[in-house]
């Protein structure tokens, strides 16, 4: 069954949908129950209240991902898996996936946050992105960005004054720093890969 996880920062409601419409059971749930086989870490809001709300989570999150189940991080919930964020003071993550969230530079002349359908680069190697194309769109809410330590676990990019990170790939650990749930065909084709991943 595949969990997403309500932690209180977090819009459900298009999640549940958008995996209902491609014909999987999703439910929502405060914890992570023995019959999960995929976690979703949707999340809007700040990062070090999302971490506060995720305190007694953190290591059921991490234990699950160390099993090799499937994890997905969702916006915020990307930026989650990632050691530490500097938004509004340094505030520790999940340690998922190595490196630091960081502001977008405002100095690249455009408005942060960063809001709107922007084209979006996939690395070919990388499950997360497989059908999605160079130049496809996907839709972003964002004022900051995962900066990955390894470059590897980078698996699309996207340009907005700097070229930052839209998604991650470390083994089943996903993310997507746009919204899948709210990003048309580009959308339904990452999550129905992490929903048939094995």
């Amino acid at each position: 069954m595949t969990t997403v996880l309500d932690y209180g920062l977090n819009n459900l409601s298009s999640v549940i949908k958008a995996i209902r419409f491609l014909g999987f059971e999703a439910r929502t749930a405060t914890t992570i129950a023995d019959d999960t086989s995929r976690l979703i870490i949707p999340g809007v809001g700040a990062f070090g209240a999302a971490m506060a709300q995720l305190r007694e989570l953190r290591e059921p999150i991490r234990e699950f991902a160390a099993s090799g189940r499937p994890v997905f991080g969702i916006c915020l919930g990307m930026q989650l898996l990632a050691d530490a964020s500097d938004e509004f003071g340094t505030h520790a993550g999940l340690g998922l996936i190595p490196g630091m969230v960081r502001y977008l530079p405002r100095e690249a002349g455009l408005k942060v946050p960063h809001i709107g359908w922007s084209a979006i680069a996939p690395r070919p190697d990388r499950e997360i992105v497989t059908g999605v194309r160079t130049g496809d769109f996907a839709y972003f809410v964002h004022s900051l960005h995962l900066v990955c330590d390894e470059p590897a676990d980078v698996a699309a990019t996207c340009e907005y004054g700097v070229t930052f990170t839209a998604a991650v790939q470390r083994g089943n650990v996903w993310g997507t720093q746009f919204h899948p749930e709210k990003s048309s065909q580009t959308g339904m084709t990452i999550l129905r890969s992490f929903l048939t991943c094995s």
